[in-house]
């Protein structure tokens, strides 16, 4: 379970603190739980109370992580409330590129690719002539979720992504090859991605990141991949 992510595009009546001058970078995500923290205790109780009367493995994580300190709070808050696994969003680049010091203070973490292209690229994503830049191909994108996933291996914890790119076969691949140990997708996406990962071994998946990152351009990128996947996979794209 995700809390509760209001603010920017997400707006919630019951959750407003004003107007902001650039809701996209204020007070949204984590940053309004603390400030309204009567919010993230009931949703906080409501998912304690649900854990302990089922059989359930509930896991909570916060959205718009953005340091340490975050990270570290919002885990206090979680185990206060009985509930064991804890983890982070991680959609700000500062967090990824400190995802072995974020990741040490919680369970586990997902990486929100949307927003991290957002704030990567400075490109709003409600603005659609700035989708070329939003795309989750972007070498610097890629190169930011590999960083994440490098620190994940260093503090011991799994990492996943959330988002668009999770569903697409054959970013699929690249996001394995980066290190990522789960993905989530639209359930009509699942049997594209599956069939595209049966076909190809943790090696394959590791050379077509490495090409990637090295691309100039999100094209060029998905590009170098192409010209590495299996020709059943090529088949069907």
């Amino acid at each position: 379970m995700r809390t509760l992510d209001a603010g920017a595009d997400k707006p919630l009546a019951f959750a407003d603190l004003g107007p902001e001058e650039n809701p996209a970078l204020g007070k949204r995500g984590l940053r309004l739980s603390a400030l309204r923290p009567e919010l993230l205790d009931t949703q906080l109780a409501a998912l304690g109370a649900a854990a302990k009367a089922t059989t359930a493995d509930v896991k909570v994580m916060a959205p718009m992580v953005a340091s340490t300190e975050e990270a570290a709070w919002f885990a206090r808050r979680v185990r206060e409330h009985g509930l064991p696994s804890v983890g982070v969003m991680i959609e700000v680049p500062g967090a990824a590129l400190l995802a072995n010091h974020v990741l040490a203070e919680v369970d586990f973490g997902s990486l929100g690719t949307n927003d991290l292209a957002q704030y990567t690229m400075a490109a709003d994503r409600m603005e659609g002539t700035l989708s070329d830049l939003l795309d989750p191909w972007q070498p610097a994108v890629l190169q930011v979720i590999g960083h994440a996933c490098r620190g994940a291996r260093v503090a011991g914890k799994p990492i996943g992504v959330c988002g668009e790119a999770g569903g697409d076969p054959l970013l699929a691949l690249v996001l394995a090859g980066l290190g990522v140990g789960s993905l989530s997708m639209a359930p009509s996406k699942v049997t594209a991605v599956r069939y595209a990962l049966s076909l190809h071994d943790l090696a394959t998946c590791q050379g077509m990141a490495r090409s990637a990152l090295d691309a100039p351009t999100a094209t060029a990128a998905r590009e170098a991949v192409l010209g590495q996947a299996h020709e059943d996979l090529l088949a069907v794209l």
